[in-house]
C-alpha cells in the first residue's frame, strides 16, 4: 500500500493492517541508507521522518562529525537514501554499519570497536527527584498512541519544559534524531539539558547521550549492567523506572535533589 513521506517534517509513521479481529494501525519500518561523499556508510531500519536529523545524529554519536553537515535525500528518495556532504573526522576503515530497529550496536564487529568519543560532562543542573520521575509524561508521542510500537526520546530543560521529542521504531534512532536536531540548532554539547527515553536504558543510549554531552539520562524502563557501568565511568546521572512519582538513581546522584 502507498506510504507518504514528508522530508524534514512529520512523515506518515503508521499504516493500517488487517487481522482476524479487524484492523490495526502499525508503525512503519523501512531501511535508510546513509551515504557520505557518495559512499555508502550505514543502513538503519527506521520509521520515516526527520531523516536528516537521523543521519547527522548517527554520525555525531559515532564520533564521525562534530559540525553540522548538509544532509539531503538523493534525487530518488523512494530508494530511501540520504546523502551527507563533507568529510568525516576519521576514517571508519573497512567497517560498515548495519543497525536494526531494536539494536544500534549489534552491527559492529567487536565490542572494542564501540568507542565513546565524549568530552568530560559538565556539572549540570541539580534537579528535584519528583521532576525527573515525571519527565516521561512530557514525551510527545502521537505515533505511539496510534500504534503502540514507537519509541521516543525527549530533550528537556532543567525545569521540566520539553524542548523537542522524536519518535521511531528504533530507540537508538529516536535518540539520534534528537541529537541531530540539537547539532543543527547549535545546542551541543547539551550541558544543562536532560534526555529522557520511553523504554529501557541500553549501553548504546548511554553512549549517545554521553557523546551529546547530556549530564542526566532518564528512562521509563530498566538499565542494563553495561549502561550503568558506562554512565558511572562517564560521570552521567542515570535514572531508570521513572514512573509516577518514583525513579531509581543508579549513578552520580549529586544532580538529584530530594
Amino acid at each position: 500500500m502507498p506510504i507518504t513521506f514528508t522530508f524534514m517534517a512529520m512523515a506518515t509513521v503508521y499504516t493500517t493492517v488487517h487481522h482476524d479481529g479487524g484492523e490495526d494501525q502499525v508503525a512503519i519500518e523501512e531501511p535508510l541508507e546513509i551515504r557520505v561523499g557518495g559512499e555508502p556508510l550505514a543502513v538503519t531500519m527506521r520509521t520515516p521522518g526527520n531523516d536528516d536529523e537521523l543521519a547527522l545524529g548517527f554520525l555525531y554519536s559515532e564520533g564521525l562529525i562534530k559540525e553540522p553537515h548538509k544532509a539531503e535525500p538523493t534525487a530518488d528518495f523512494a530508494a530511501n537514501i540520504i546523502e551527507v556532504d563533507g568529510e568525516l573526522r576519521r576514517d571508519p576503515g573497512r567497517r560498515r554499519f548495519y543497525t536494526t530497529s531494536s539494536c544500534g550496536v549489534c552491527g559492529k564487529g567487536a565490542l572494542e570497536e564501540v568507542a565513546v568519543d565524549s568530552a568530560p560532562l559538565r556539572a549540570g543542573p541539580v534537579v528535584p527527584r519528583a521532576l525527573l520521575a515525571g519527565l516521561p509524561e512530557g514525551l510527545v508521542q502521537p505515533g505511539h498512541r496510534r500504534t503502540g510500537g514507537l519509541h521516543a526520546t525527549g530533550l528537556f530543560e532543567p525545569d521540566g519544559t520539553v524542548v523537542l521529542t522524536r519518535e521511531d521504531v528504533g530507540r537508538h534512532n529516536a535518540m539520534d534524531k534528537v541529537i541531530g536536531r540539537a547539532l543543527l540548532e547549535g545546542w551541543l554539547p547539551l550541558g544543562e539539558r536532560i534526555l529522557c527515553v520511553s523504554g529501557r536504558l541500553s549501553f548504546e543510549l548511554v553512549q549517545k547521550a554521553a557523546v551529546a554531552g547530556a549530564p542526566i539520562l532518564v528512562g521509563v524502563g530498566a538499565p542494563s549492567s553495561l549502561a550503568v557501568a558506562l554512565a558511572d565511568d562517564r560521570g552521567m546521572t542515570l535514572c531508570g523506572f521513572a514512573r509516577g512519582a518514583r525513579v531509581n538513581v543508579y549513578t552520580h546522584p549529586q544532580r538529584v535533589a530530594g
